[in-house]
């Protein structure tokens, strides 16, 4: 009935509660996918759940026009760089990049087996069920093997559905990425390899929806660990990622209330179970606390502000100019507790 495009991000992030309210009535009841997304996301659902009563999604954004609209390089030499290059000219406004520098500040995403490594230091064994949503993946394959080296029991929508059953979808990126994005909202936990608008969305949904943990890689801390850890013991290298990872876990209260985007962060759409204190009735003592948290954890916002570039927005029309680049509001997250595998796996 209605096409809406290229405009949602635009949306301010500071209306008057009713409205915000208004715009979770409409995100998470009114709009919904078409029956037969519907029907084919419950059933990829249904048959991850057959192979596992628990399971992570991986939203794996190692796509080639991905890494080529960062600009960044992952050492496979001039055949990269002219491949990549080639497609970053789709984009005529987009600055020379430093790779180097992206990379140095977490502004790239992590390959596959460095996400494999950051999950198995954060202590999910080889035993896991691992959804991973994804376009192609540059270098197929090849760049697949040590993930699916680290987690054997890996599924995609193509391993668990047919080619028939995909087929009214199979010729439509957006219904394909529909079809991700329902398994990645029902998995118990939610992985994100990019700050993009699909992945806010989700986080977001997961807090409205009863609280899903959304993890996110602390790209600066771990690029540096990557780089060194050959020169380290397991053990080591599991112990920084854990702490490194801290206030990156998808904890309840990581964000606070009225910092990051509604889209991530609806807390003015989200009611306090009863007995539980809301903001407004927070003591000043709280707020005194909340507020030296913020600036005690300033260091990990640093580490990990958003790319400027949002890069899930530009999803079909590869061709289009990029002027007007969206705002992000940095969040600030508090840190917690690092929740242990199995909270994050509890019913």
């Amino acid at each position: 009935a209605i096409e809406l495009r290229k405009f949602d991000y635009r949306l301010s992030n500071r209306l008057e509660t009713d409205l915000q309210k208004l715009r979770c009535r409409v995100n998470y009841h009114a709009l919904t996918f078409t029956d037969p997304i519907l029907d084919m996301g419950k059933l990829l659902v249904e048959r991850m759940r057959m192979k596992a009563k628990h399971f992570i999604a991986l939203h794996l954004r190692f796509e080639p026009d991905m890494l080529a609209f960062t600009g960044c390089y992952y050492g496979g030499g001039d055949k990269e760089r002219r491949e990549l290059g080639k497609i970053r000219r789709r984009w005529k406004a987009l600055h020379a990049s430093n790779p180097e520098k992206m990379r140095r500040q977490g502004r790239c995403p992590l390959t596959p087996e460095e996400i494999g490594l950051m999950l198995r230091a954060l202590g999910f064994g080889s035993d896991v069920h691992i959804y991973v949503a994804s376009g192609e993946v540059y270098g197929g394959e090849e760049t697949l093997a040590p993930l699916k080296a680290l987690f054997p029991n890996f599924h995609s929508k193509e391993t668990i559905a047919t080619e028939a059953e995909l087929a009214p979808f199979s010729s439509f990126s957006s219904r394909m990425a529909a079809l991700d994005y329902i398994v990645c909202d029902e998995s118990d936990v939610f992985v994100s390899n990019n700050n993009g608008n699909m992945v806010r969305m989700i986080a977001g949904r997961r807090r409205y929806f009863g609280h899903k943990p959304t993890i996110r890689p602390n790209a600066k801390k771990l690029y540096k660990l990557f780089m060194a850890r050959n020169n380290m013991t397991w053990e080591e290298f599991a112990t920084k990622v854990q702490a490194f990872q801290v206030g990156f876990m998808g904890a309840p209260k990581e964000v606070k209330p009225g910092r990051g985007e509604f889209h991530e962060n609806p807390t003015s759409c989200i009611c306090e179970t009863k007995g539980t204190e809301t903001i407004q009735k927070e003591t000043q003592e709280e707020d005194h606390e909340n507020d030296n948290n913020g600036r005690d954890t300033a260091e990990v916002n640093d580490e990990q502000d958003p790319i400027e570039e949002d890069l899930d927005w530009i999803e079909d029309d590869y061709s289009d100019n990029i002027k007007d680049l969206p705002d992000t509001d940095s969040n600030v997250l508090t840190k917690q507790e690092q929740p242990e595998v199995e909270e994050l796996f509890s019913d």
